[in-house]
């Protein structure tokens, strides 16, 4: 709930700096001084266009805690001549919007001046509750800024998605992290008036164990520093400080320890071992490998490993990193434990893996097959005059669905099924197939 809905954003009661958190105190001012979502607000990029030229209508800003949705949408105020509204779904009511509504008119008809309003975990507003904007948004009374952990498309109605750009924001990398502790380090420095140091090991510890979330490393690197033992001017911090702070250890990886580590958990599946695929995945999440990058990890290794042997384990892998977004840590390492005991006792086949390679390598050696006339399109004015379809074999209306056809041009094969799992199968129905064909063919 807005307390001074007739008060811009400058005219309210600011809190006082020194009781806010450091988050708050590093919030970026402008596009050079914020972190990550490059994708987003690089030289020329989509969003950054629009904000810049002050030429969006609604957006949707859908990204995992701590990514920087509140501080874009703080940029957006600061780029755009809008009068900027902000409230929480979490606490406010359908009357504080029809408030907002109301005074959007009214600036509208006197200053002739567009409203934003910010609605931050506009999830959390229900189905008749997001109805109640859509008129306001699709008239242009106001122009809506919604924040979202949560997937818009499922969470969101229909129309008012319809009505908005999405942008998804990602996890921060490492690097990210590591450019935002060293703008916190100096920034704390000025502040206490005492430089503060942090050990290689520490600021690689916090990028790791930190999940992406900036908003969590920097509440934690701020306690690491405040609590630190000061000798005269300077402030200190090791491994030890890190790990105490995000009350996390770690594994002590080395430089080749990330490669290694996931290599050994990768090869631990392959290898039909789940106790040793449990151990390594443990070794990583205690490391403070992002969840979200292990889940990656499960679903290639769903398709190039157990391929079609087994169809479900990508279904699984893809079901598991969704949770993941949505559970973060600690949950999420029971998500990928099942995810990983599941690929672990999969049967096995690289098959699928193994056949695109080599039609690509086959392509980049020039092997271009021109596309037989009868699989053309032959369905727009002047195909039938080029013969495009002719003679194609519409395979149901021949018993069991099949019929023998030449649809490559050559001979070649590429995807070779084993008889692992349920290829088994596909391997005796393409057998089939291939009787049919010499019997037709004599």
């Amino acid at each position: 709930m807005d307390f001074f809905p007739d008060y811009s954003d400058e005219q309210k009661p600011k809190i006082n700096k020194q009781f806010q958190p450091l988050a708050a105190r590093l919030r970026p001012t402008n596009f050079d001084e914020y972190v990550g979502q490059k994708h987003l607000i690089a030289e020329g990029k989509l969003l950054r266009r629009a904000i810049e030229a002050d030429r969006f209508t609604s957006i949707i800003l859908y990204g995992p805690p701590g990514v920087g949705k509140t501080s874009m949408a703080e940029l957006i105020a600061k780029h755009t001549e809008s009068y900027f509204s902000r409230l929480s779904a979490v606490t406010a009511t359908v009357k504080d919007v029809r408030a907002c509504v109301e005074q959007a008119l009214a600036r509208q008809q006197l200053d002739n001046r567009k409203t934003i309003l910010f609605l931050d975990e506009i999830h959390r507003f229900n189905k008749s509750q997001q109805d109640v904007l859509l008129p306001h948004v699709e008239n242009g009374t106001l122009r809506l800024i919604g924040a979202t952990t949560e997937n818009p498309f499922f969470y969101i109605v229909g129309p008012l998605v319809s009505r908005s750009q999405v942008f998804q924001l990602e996890p921060l990398s490492e690097d990210d992290i590591s450019e935002l502790l060293t703008r916190a380090s100096l920034f704390l420095s000025d502040d206490l008036k005492k430089k503060v140091i942090v050990d290689e090991d520490a600021l690689r510890f916090f990028a790791r164990a930190c999940d992406g979330d900036a908003r969590k490393v920097l509440t934690a690197f701020e306690v690491a520093v405040l609590s630190s033992s000061s000798v005269a001017d300077k402030v200190h911090l090791f491994l030890e400080d890190a790990e105490e702070a995000l009350q996390r250890k770690s594994a002590h990886y080395g430089d080749d320890g990330h490669y290694d580590t996931i290599s050994a958990f990768i090869k631990s599946m392959r290898g039909s071992d789940p106790n040793a695929a449990i151990y390594w995945l443990g070794r990583m999440l205690q490391a403070g490998e992002p969840p979200e990058y292990v889940a990656r990890r499960l679903m290639v290794f769903a398709s190039e490993d157990i391929g079609n042997a087994d169809p479900r384990a990508l279904q699984v892998t893809v079901a598991a990193t969704h949770a993941v977004q949505i559970l973060g840590m600690p949950e999420a390492r029971i998500t990928l434990a099942q995810a990983t005991t599941y690929c672990a006792t999969a049967p096995k086949s690289n098959a699928s893996y193994m056949a695109i390679d080599k039609a690509i390598s086959d392509i980049q050696k020039n092997k271009i097959h021109p596309i037989p006339k009868h699989l053309r399109d032959g369905h727009y004015k002047g195909a039938k005059e080029l013969g495009h379809g002719k003679g194609y074999q519409y395979p149901h209306n021949h018993p069991w669905h099949y019929v023998s056809q030449d649809y490559l041009g050559v001979d070649a094969e590429y995807y070779k099924p084993t008889g692992m799992g349920y290829e088994k199968q596909i391997k005796e129905r393409m057998g089939y197939w291939k009787q049919r064909d010499e019997v037709e063919d004599e």
